[in-house]
């Protein structure tokens, strides 16, 4: 039994010290020498204050900042700890009721409803936590907050083209706006 016993040992000390120090120890300083921002979650500041990252969503919804898509999160939206879609089917009348929430809200916020919505304003994600929208939700909503924001529809519009990022590597997913990004970049013409 000693015999078996030490090369187990001796094993399980070079395996561990490999996948839980050695690998763990090389990885963490690669990300941090060559990905320094992706590996410490792509953190946004101002002022010195972290204030949100570019990753995962936050909620908006007064008139004067641009919304992102509805949060499936629960007990809060934007929760990270409960990352999920929602799961409801297109014959499910939550699905529906939450669909006409967000029309109200929207209403009720000011925007032109004479066009089609676009559907990433009304419906959440399947992560619940995204920070994008598309440059067709963004459109969308310009008037509401040029008015709300006292600034011209064409400002507001241009800000909108500067944080649309456009596929990844040219042809991978699809032109995006990170909410976060642009409503801070709406702060900072207040202040300027």
């Amino acid at each position: 039994m000693k015999n078996l016993l030490r090369p187990l040992l001796v094993i399980f000390a070079v395996l561990s010290a490999v996948t839980g120090l050695a690998y763990p120890a090389v990885m963490t300083a690669v990300g941090q020498t060559l990905f320094r921002d992706q590996a410490n979650g792509s953190l946004i500041e101002r002022d010195g204050k972290v204030v949100g990252s570019k990753l995962i969503g936050q909620q908006f919804d007064a008139p004067q900042y641009f919304w992102g898509r509805l949060s499936a999160t629960s007990p809060m939206p934007y929760n990270a700890q409960a990352s999920g879609g929602s799961n409801l089917g297109p014959t499910n009348p939550a699905l529906l009721d939450e669909v006409k929430g967000r029309i109200d809200a929207l209403k009720a916020a000011g925007t032109d409803m004479s066009a089609p919505v676009p559907v990433d304003l009304v419906t959440s994600s399947g992560s619940g936590l995204d920070p994008e929208i598309s440059p067709a939700a963004a459109a969308y909503q310009i008037g509401r907050v040029a008015k709300a924001r006292g600034l011209a529809p064409n400002e507001v519009e241009a800000l909108v083209d500067r944080y649309t990022s456009g596929r990844q590597l040219g042809m991978l997913g699809e032109r995006r706006v990170n909410v976060l990004q642009l409503n801070l970049a709406l702060d900072e013409m207040k202040r300027g």
